[in-house]
């Protein structure tokens, strides 16, 4: 399976138009892939905050056109990052009243779009993402041909607790788009890997590179295989990451290891 991420910067100077139009023929370009993969809230820039209500779209908006095309285009399944999303009122957590989601956007090779993740997990500490953004509330978990994805989103790498949901969902290969900043690049890599250890996956983490509202970005998208091993790693500016893998290796290392056999708490409820 060959997996290809789109490590792009988000520049001030550049418009939502202009850069959707560049990313689609990033992604045409990846034809002969099986996955593609971009960022975090690429339409934006994850730190630009006060952009989000005024870009947010809904899921059938031009971002969602613009890659449903490119995905068909090019023939392959396409996780298009996150959009800032405008959900109508009654929707989820919007219950009552319009809300954004920081959501996540997956397509078929024929430009269907087969699923959408809200992120869960929102940062920010009572400020940003956290207080503009309502929290989504469902696992996703999508089917392609060799190999079940888990949808995940930047800050939801700190929390081990939804990977394991994830896997318990039977996700096999755990993919994160990410906004990530440069000062905790450390944690990023770390993460990564650890999602993979713990959880026997593949992780592929896909960032951005350049600066977000004054916020410079970590770059350094990357592919872990399910014993942690780094199988690609991008560097701090704008690239295409493209890896092989074979995505049997999930079930493979679970045989030959089987760790996750040997969990005992969580999987059944506390004794009172």
């Amino acid at each position: 399976m060959r997996a290809s991420l789109i490590q792009i910067a988000v520049d001030a100077g550049e418009s939502v138009e202009s850069r959707r139009s560049r990313v689609a023929e990033l992604v045409r370009e990846q034809a002969g892939a099986d996955l593609v993969v971009l960022p975090e809230l690429w339409t934006t820039g994850a730190f630009a905050y006060e952009e989000f209500a005024g870009e947010a779209e809904s899921l059938d908006g031009p971002t969602a056109r613009a890659m449903a095309k490119a995905a068909s285009d090019a023939g392959v399944w396409l996780h298009a990052g996150s959009i800032p999303e405008r959900a109508p009122s009654g929707s989820g957590s919007a219950k009552g009243a319009d809300a954004l989601y920081n959501t996540s956007l997956v397509f078929s090779p024929s430009g269907e779009l087969v699923a959408s993740y809200r992120k869960i997990h929102r940062f920010g500490f009572d400020k940003g993402e956290a207080v503009l953004m309502a929290a989504g509330e469902d696992l996703v978990t999508v089917r392609l041909p060799e190999t079940t994805l888990g949808v995940a989103t930047c800050y939801d790498l700190r929390f081990p607790e939804l990977f394991r949901a994830l896997v318990d969902a039977g996700a096999e290969t755990l993919v994160v788009p990410a906004g990530w900043p440069e000062r905790r690049r450390a944690h990023w890599t770390l993460l990564a890997r650890a999602r993979a250890v713990e959880n026997q996956a593949f992780v592929l983490a896909c960032g951005t590179a350049g600066t977000h509202a004054g916020v410079p970005q970590a770059g350094h998208s990357i592919v872990v295989d399910p014993w942690g091993e780094v199988l690609a790693e991008a560097g701090s500016g704008e690239e295409v990451l493209t890896v092989d893998f074979d995505p049997a290796r999930t079930a493979a290392t679970r045989e030959q290891f089987p760790a996750l056999k040997d969990r005992v708490l969580g999987l059944r409820p506390p004794r009172r």
